[in-house]
């Protein structure tokens, strides 16, 4: 009897580095808001503390304001809101702006890769911050000071706040997306070259589809590209393209297209009954009857059992730990 052969996994691509996130301090329960107190989040301490390590930051602090402190809003500005702690009417923004630039500059420097923000926060939050004007309610369509600068400066970078993370597609995509960066940096740590370039591609390729299939055609351009133009512009343009398909939203369509796409590398090692079965699985996928990682695990199983080379090296089938479950409830 043959030994089952390794199923595709995530951690073949990681090294020894940490994954590395930027982070609200508050959120992991240090106590630097307003009032004195904190908004710890259990999951992002507890649950993903287990595979990242945090890199806490707190603008407001950070620019001198103590704890506690006067409250601060967003108020009506151009080009962008202004910062405003509206008891004394002292103007923050230049402050904020500055510090910002300068924090978002060395926090490059720490391999991020990935940014969770605090929701609603004046200085952090990313949309929906209400920004004050002469009366009536404050519209909810603000970035926060350091948020914006931030996402300016780096628009590749996965960001989220915690409230969206929240929702389980939300959270998978930007998980995966938090992964996938770490992979390419342990490629580049390791080397880039143009053969490890078309490896990486390579594993990528299912992954990839089921965000943007033009994305991935485009990818495919680049890749085949190599030794026609400058390494450096090639593997520029690849990363941010790479970074640009994954931030696009991985739907029900696309992932049962890739499961079938997947299933047809299969065709002549499964029975009937076998092919039967993995089609009805991604069909009650696609009609909301069951969550990814059902049809996900019996690929795996046969992938495992049967060995088909280009399936083993697909990270779709296990582009994160298992031990999430993020594939749980999308």
């Amino acid at each position: 009897m043959s030994t089952p052969l390794p199923e595709p996994s995530w951690r073949a691509w990681h090294d020894e580095e940490p994954i590395r996130l930027g982070i609200s301090s508050c959120l992991l329960g240090a106590k630097v808001r307003f009032d004195g107190g904190h908004k710890q989040d259990r999951y992002l301490s507890d649950v993903l503390g287990e595979w990242f390590r945090w890199v806490p930051v707190c603008p407001e602090l950070e620019i001198g304001l103590g704890v506690p402190r006067p409250s601060i809003h967003l108020v009506q500005g151009e080009p962008h809101p202004r910062l405003v702690e509206p008891r004394s009417g002292e103007d923050l923004t230049e402050r904020m702006e500055s510090y910002s630039r300068a924090r978002v500059e060395e926090l490059g420097d720490r391999d991020l890769d990935g940014y969770i923000l605090k929701r609603a926060s004046p200085s952090c939050g990313m949309e929906r911050v209400k920004v004050f004007g002469a009366g009536g309610m404050p519209a909810k369509d603000g970035v926060g000071v350091f948020a914006r600068i931030l996402m300016a400066r780096w628009p590749l970078l996965p960001v989220e706040e915690e409230g969206r993370l929240n929702d389980p597609q939300l959270r998978e995509r930007f998980i995966e997306h938090v992964f996938c960066r770490h992979r390419w940096r342990t490629l580049v740590r390791r080397g880039l070259t143009r053969r490890s370039l078309i490896a990486f591609h390579t594993a990528h390729k299912l992954l990839l589809r089921a965000h943007n299939e033009t994305g991935y055609a485009r990818l495919g351009r680049l890749v085949a590209a190599a030794g026609r133009v400058p390494d450096a512009e090639l593997f520029r343009s690849y990363e941010e393209e790479f970074n640009r398909v994954l931030q696009s939203r991985a739907t029900r369509k696309r992932h049962a297209n890739v499961l079938y796409h997947a299933l047809g590398y299969l065709r002549e090692a499964l029975d009937p009954f076998e092919k039967q079965e993995a089609i009805a699985l991604i069909e009650d996928y696609r009609n909301e009857l069951l969550p990814l990682v059902v049809p996900i695990t019996l690929l795996r199983h046969h992938v495992a059992k049967h060995g088909v080379p280009y399936l083993q090296g697909q990270l779709y089938l296990e582009p994160h730990p298992r031990e999430l479950m993020l594939r749980n409830r999308v």
